[in-house]
């Protein structure tokens, strides 16, 4: 944000304006002490959860008189260690967004409702606050991202509501108890629980990064390998997920099919390059090597905790639902559920990408022989929720594969053989 253009920077600079108008009536008895204290706590919240404090914002929302609030976000804004224009900026707009929400809480009686006894009725002015504070909130960042020249993100005001709908209770638990008998002190123990939220959503995010790390790490892999059929893992993926959420699953299980389909060619890692990218058809002794992958990348996968069943996707992806498939001949409700769902969109994705030994067929086409080969090679179920998930969404693969130079395939129909995912005839 630094090198910004000159639009952009008249925009900085009129709301570093504003707020310096909305700041400066300031009336004559100013809790000094609480706006100081106020915003020291949002200082160390904002470092430490790398990013705006909103609970401490919200609380002196419902606390101090409107241009008194708009002071707790600026010390944590310039003591940031960033350049100084988004210093400036993320200072600027913070007090004027404070300032709004405070303006509204205020208008509405929200501070004689917080004060008095008849605490449910500060809920009403509560929640128009925290509607005011998003709204500005998201016209400033987007203003400013405009002007800039980044991508805008969608006002997505129903997806930051729901978050600051949670701050700004706890930030008017805060309000309350500040006033209460309890003082102060209390009102700082409500953030303690939020702290220990934000920990552990911090752990999980994490440890939810180091699982992609890992994926992309083996896929890239494979893919450096096996150069004919680069994108292969992620397509499977992608259609891997329309079948799941075709058939109903839950969200995570729904991400243990996608990792199943990624990886369900990492064990292609342990099979001879030159085998991967020979053009032709295979011997029957380079056939029985290339159907060691599946156990290959079983093996590969063993120590990742994470992936759950995937790793059973991963081994029998090439069982066939009539038992004449490998590695061990596994035969219809026997091949484990991912493994049968990976099946068809592996045969999918074969059938509907250009390779260096067949030309891609049209999704029809490719529709038409899974068909075909339901209750012989696929789960008949997996196919007609793989169809019926392409007549809604259609499909937008990933497009890797070069198609200059590549002969056309056969137009007869075939049954759909897979050898280390090619789709030939027998």
């Amino acid at each position: 944000m630094e090198a910004i253009s000159g639009r952009a920077r008249v925009f900085v600079g009129a709301v570093v304006l504003v707020a310096v108008v909305v700041c400066t009536p300031l009336p004559g008895k100013t809790p000094w002490a609480a706006v100081g204290l106020l915003a020291l706590v949002h200082a160390i919240g904002e470092r430490a959860v790398k990013g705006a404090f909103h609970p401490v914002l919200l609380a002196a929302v419902f606390l101090l008189p409107p241009p008194a609030a708009a002071f707790v976000p600026l010390p944590g804004a310039l003591c940031a260690s960033t350049g100084w224009v988004r210093r400036v900026w993320r200072g600027a707009s913070g007090a004027v967004t404070v300032w709004a929400a405070g303006w509204v809480h205020w208008r509405l009686g929200g501070r004689d409702a917080v004060v008095g006894p008849e605490f449910p009725y500060a809920l009403a002015p509560a929640a128009c606050a925290v509607l005011a504070y998003c709204l500005v909130l998201i016209v400033l960042d987007s203003g400013v991202r405009f002007l800039a020249g980044e991508p805008v993100r969608r006002p997505a005001i129903c997806r930051s509501l729901a978050p600051l709908a949670v701050h700004g209770l706890a930030g008017l638990m805060m309000a309350v108890l500040w006033r209460s008998p309890y003082g102060p002190v209390a009102a700082l123990l409500v953030l303690l629980p939020m702290c220990v939220a934000w920990w552990v959503f911090a752990q999980v995010h994490r440890e939810r990064a180091a699982h992609s790390a890992t994926i992309r790490a083996l896929v890239q892999a494979v893919d450096i390998k096996d150069e004919y059929t680069r994108g292969h893992s992620e397509r499977v993926g992608q259609a891997s997920v329309m079948i799941a959420r075709e058939l109903g699953m839950d969200e995570e299980r729904v991400e243990l099919i996608r990792f199943a389909g990624i990886l369900h060619d990492v064990g292609k890692l342990g099979v001879p390059t030159r085998l991967l990218r020979k053009d032709g058809p295979l011997t029957p002794e380079e056939r029985r090597v290339i159907e060691l992958h599946p156990e290959y990348g079983h093996e590969i996968t063993r120590g990742i905790a994470f992936l759950g069943e995937a790793r059973a996707a991963i081994l029998h992806h090439h069982e066939r639902f009539d038992g004449g498939g490998y590695p061990y001949g596994l035969a219809g409700y026997g091949i484990p559920e991912p493994a049968r769902i990976v099946a068809v969109a592996d045969a999918f994705d074969a059938m509907t990408s250009t390779r260096s030994y067949s030309r891609a067929r049209p999704v029809p086409v490719a529709m038409e022989e899974l068909r075909r080969c339901a209750g012989a090679q696929f789960d008949p179920r997996m196919v007609e929720a793989l169809g019926r998930a392409l007549d809604r969404w259609g499909w937008h693969p990933v497009v890797t594969a070069e198609e200059s130079g590549v002969p056309e395939m056969a137009p007869a129909k075939a049954e759909v053989v897979q050898k280390d995912d090619r789709a030939v005839r027998p």
